[in-house]
């Protein structure tokens, strides 16, 4: 069984959505805003992915940050702790098969992903 982890509203996310779908996948969703992120989930994230890919640099939640935040933001235990304070700079989709993790959404990474684990 897949679980993907984010926000419902993000387009990034709509798309994983409609992909799994389509291809008749079955999945999991985990919102971070209704379901949370514990501590040990975000470990279980670190296990499989490394810190820097999973936090999102690039979006609203890290713009909001205040500069002097975002440059103590070195190592994992400062990214973990802003990531658990903050799940929504969590980059999205995250699509877990209880062994392996993908980040972000394409078309391509999806299809070798699921194939992958069949």
């Amino acid at each position: 069984m897949y679980i993907i982890y984010g926000i419902k509203n993000c387009n990034t996310m709509k798309k994983a959505f409609t992909w799994l779908d389509d291809h008749h996948v079955q999945y999991q969703f985990h919102n971070y805003k209704t379901d949370g992120l514990s501590a040990d989930l975000l470990d279980t994230f670190l296990q499989l992915v490394d810190w820097q890919s999973l936090l999102n640099t690039r979006g609203t939640t890290w713009r909001k940050l205040d500069e002097q935040v975002r440059t103590q933001i070195n190592n994992a235990q400062a990214a973990k702790k802003i990531m658990l304070d903050n799940p929504s700079i969590l980059k999205r989709p995250l699509l877990i098969d209880g062994q392996r993790a993908l980040l972000g959404f394409s078309d391509e990474s999806y299809s070798q992903f699921i194939s992958q684990s069949k």
